[in-house]
């Protein structure tokens, strides 16, 4: 009978994967274009976005994937509380 080595299956291992501090893949590439081009991908959105020469679906889909890295996107909130004066008192306290 031959011996059968176990093989460890994911998990932990010493050494594997990626070192702390270590940028992945695609933000090395992100980087290097900036660094190669002096524009990053944010600003290049922003430069077709304002570009009146382009047509107004390609200016739209810029605007639409620059838009979360210039405004922040808001979020329902939660009011709880009492509500002491109704609004047509407190308009009547102003006059």
């Amino acid at each position: 009978m031959t011996e059968h080595r176990q093989r460890r299956i994911g998990g932990a291992r010493p050494g594997a994967g990626r070192k702390p501090g270590i940028r992945n893949r695609l933000t090395q590439e992100s980087v290097a274009f900036a660094r190669e081009t002096g524009e990053t991908p944010l600003a290049f959105l922003l430069r077709v976005m304002r570009d009146e020469d382009a047509e107004l679906e390609r200016r739209l889909e810029a605007a639409k994937a620059a838009a979360p890295y210039c405004h922040a996107r808001l979020s329902a909130v939660q009011v709880s509380g009492q509500v002491a004066v109704s609004h047509e008192e407190a308009l009547a306290q102003l006059a």
